[in-house]
C-alpha cells in the first residue's frame, strides 16, 4: 500500500513508547490503580452520583467501599437512562453521547452501557493500539502493516433517540475509528455496519476475497462462520491459499480452546493467536506472550478493580478486595468502576489470576453461567479441559454446545445433559463420554464427589447436534453475529430444551 512506510514508521514509534508505559504499570500496579480510583473520584465529584456518595470527601480506599455500594446493571439503570435521555452530569461530567446496547446472552431486555468520550479514547482505542503494539513488540519481523487486518464486528447501526446514539459497541468504535483505520481494515465501514447477518457475510465475502488479508480480529465462532463460508465461495482448501501472507488472529468474546484445532485445520498452516478481553464496560486484557493465553491485566485504561471470591459471592454484602490482596488460582467476580461512569459495578465476569507479578489473568466464566445445581460448582474451565481431552481420545472436534442439569425425580439421581455439535465425529461416543466425565472428576472433586456410585449425578447425558444446530436456533433468537455468545452452562434448561426441541425438528 502507498502508505505503507508512513504507517510502519508510526507504529513503531508508537511501539517504543507505549511498552515502555506498559512496564511502567507492571512495575507499579498498586500505585497505578489508586491513582486511577482517585483521579475519577475527583472527577465525578460535582455529578449527582458523586455528590450523593459523598465522592469528595473519600480519602481513602476504605472510605470508598463504605460509601459507594456495589451494582448490577438493574440497580445502576436508573441513572443511565436519565443519562441516555440527555441530562447532564449524572454519574459522568458532561453528557455522554453514546451507549452500547447489549442483551448478553439471555433474552432479557437489553442493557445500555454508557460510552463516555474518555472511555472511548481512553480505554477502548488505547487497548487497539496496545494490541498492535504488544503484538509487534513480540513478532518483529512481522508484516502486519503490509496487509489488511479483517475485522468481523457487531451486526448493528446507529440510531439516534433522546439526541444520544446507541448501537453495538463495534458500531460505535467503527463510526468513531480515524481514517487512516480504515485505510488498512477490512471490510468498508458500510459493510462492517450492516444489520441483516447473511446479507452481511455476503458483501464482507465480496470484499475480502480478493484481498491480501495479514491479520483476522473477531469472536472466534463467528469468524469460524465467515472463513467456511470463504471456502465455499472460493472452493479452495485451505484459507492460506487465498490469503498467505496472514500470521496471526486477535479474537476475544468466548474461549478459543474448542476451536484451536479447527482453526488450524481450515487455515492450513500455523498462526498467532492473541486472545483479548473485552466488552462494552471497558477493555481489561490483553495476551501479551506468544507462547501462553494468560492476559495481562491492563492497569491504565481509567479502570479500577475490584474482586470478589466466589465463595462469598452472593452473600447479602459481599466483600470485595482491591488488586494487592488477591491470590492466584482464586475464582473471582470483577467489580468494576471506570471511565465511562460506572462505580462498582459488577460485570458478571469470573476470572482467575495466573500470576501476580505481573497480574495475569484467564476468564474462568461468569457469575450466572455455571452448573451448581447439586453443590457440584462446574465452571466453564473444568469443562473445556474435559473436553479437550475428550477429543483427543476420541478423534473429535467440537463447534458448539452447551449443558444443563437434569434435576432430581423422586429416588432418581440427577445428571448433566449436554448438546454437543461436532465437526468431526467421535470414532467412539462412549469413550468420549467417559473421557468427559472421568476428566471432570479428577480436576473438580465437587464434582466427584457428587457422581460417586452415582447418588447424587448420573453419567452425563450426551446428544450430538445436527448439523447447524446452534446456528440456527441462534438465528431463531434473533442473534446472529457480532458479540453474540452461546450460552455455554446454564444452571436451569432455559437453553437446552428450545435446542433439544429444534434438534427433533432439523
Amino acid at each position: 500500500m502507498a502508505n505503507k512506510p508512513f504507517f510502519n514508521s508510526l507504529v513503531n514509534w508508537f511501539i517504543k513508547q507505549r511498552i515502555s508505559q506498559i512496564q511502567n504499570f507492571i512495575n507499579e500496579p498498586i500505585n497505578t490503580q489508586n491513582g486511577i480510583l482517585f483521579s475519577q473520584l475527583f472527577h465525578a465529584e460535582t455529578t449527582e452520583y458523586g455528590k450523593i456518595h459523598g465522592f469528595s470527601s473519600i480519602s481513602s480506599y476504605q472510605d470508598f467501599k463504605n460509601r459507594v455500594p456495589i451494582t448490577t446493571y438493574e440497580d445502576f439503570e436508573p441513572y443511565i437512562e436519565r443519562a441516555r435521555k440527555g441530562e447532564k452530569d449524572v454519574f459522568w461530567p458532561g453528557q455522554i453521547r453514546h451507549f452500547a446496547k447489549s442483551s448478553g446472552t439471555t433474552n432479557a431486555k437489553s442493557k445500555y452501557i454508557p460510552i463516555t468520550d474518555d472511555s472511548l479514547n481512553d480505554c477502548h482505542f488505547k487497548a487497539g493500539k496496545d494490541l498492535i503494539s504488544i503484538y509487534a513488540n513480540n513478532h518483529p519481523n512481522n508484516l502486519l502493516f503490509s496487509n489488511k487486518n479483517l475485522r468481523l464486528g457487531g451486526s448493528a447501526e446507529m440510531y439516534e433517540q433522546f439526541n444520544t446514539k446507541f448501537g453495538d459497541l463495534s458500531a460505535i468504535l467503527i463510526d468513531n475509528l480515524p481514517f487512516w483505520v480504515e485505510l488498512t481494515t477490512v471490510p468498508s465501514r458500510k459493510v462492517s455496519l450492516m444489520s441483516e447477518w447473511e446479507s452481511k457475510l455476503q458483501a464482507i465475502i465480496s470484499e475480502v476475497k480478493n484481498e491480501d488479508v495479514g491479520s483476522l480480529t473477531g469472536v472466534p465462532s463467528w469468524m469460524m462462520v465467515l472463513l467456511q463460508r470463504v471456502l465455499k465461495e472460493t472452493g479452495v482448501g485451505t484459507i492460506s491459499e487465498i490469503w498467505p501472507h496472514l500470521e496471526v488472529f486477535f479474537h476475544g468474546g468466548i474461549s478459543f480452546k474448542p476451536y484451536r484445532e479447527q482453526y488450524r485445520e481450515v487455515i492450513g498452516k500455523d498462526i498467532n493467536y492473541y486472545e483479548i478481553y473485552n466488552a462494552s464496560e471497558g477493555f481489561f486484557g490483553i495476551q501479551d506472550r506468544s507462547d501462553s493465553d494468560e492476559m495481562l491485566l491492563m492497569l491504565d485504561y481509567g479502570i479500577f478493580y475490584e474482586f470478589i471470591p466466589m465463595d462469598t459471592f452472593g452473600k447479602s454484602e459481599p466483600n470485595a478486595i482491591p488488586l494487592e490482596e488477591v491470590q492466584k488460582g482464586v475464582n473471582y467476580a470483577i467489580v468494576l468502576t471506570t471511565n465511562g461512569g460506572l462505580w462498582r459495578y459488577l460485570i458478571g465476569d469470573t476470572v482467575i489470576f495466573t500470576s501476580l507479578d505481573p497480574f495475569r489473568i484467564k476468564i474462568s466464566g461468569r457469575t450466572k453461567h455455571y452448573i451448581n445445581a447439586f453443590g457440584e460448582e462446574l465452571m466453564i474451565g473444568n469443562v473445556e479441559t474435559a473436553i479437550t481431552q475428550a477429543c483427543q481420545a476420541s478423534n473429535a472436534s467440537i463447534g458448539d454446545f452447551t449443558g444443563a442439569p437434569v434435576f432430581m425425580k423422586g429416588n432418581e439421581s440427577g445428571a448433566h445433559e449436554w448438546i454437543f455439535e461436532f465437526n468431526k465425529f467421535p470414532s467412539d461416543l462412549d469413550l468420549f463420554v467417559d473421557t468427559f466425565d472421568n476428566c471432570l472428576k479428577s480436576i473438580n472433586s465437587d464434582y466427584e464427589a457428587k457422581r460417586y456410585n452415582n447418588m447424587t449425578l448420573k453419567r452425563p447425558i450426551v446428544h450430538c447436534a445436527k448439523p447447524n444446530l446452534f446456528y440456527h436456533w441462534m438465528e431463531s433468537r434473533g442473534k446472529l453475529g457480532g458479540q453474540n455468545k452461546v450460552p455455554r452452562l446454564s444452571n436451569d434448561r432455559e437453553y437446552i430444551d428450545p435446542l433439544l426441541e429444534l434438534n427433533q425438528k432439523l
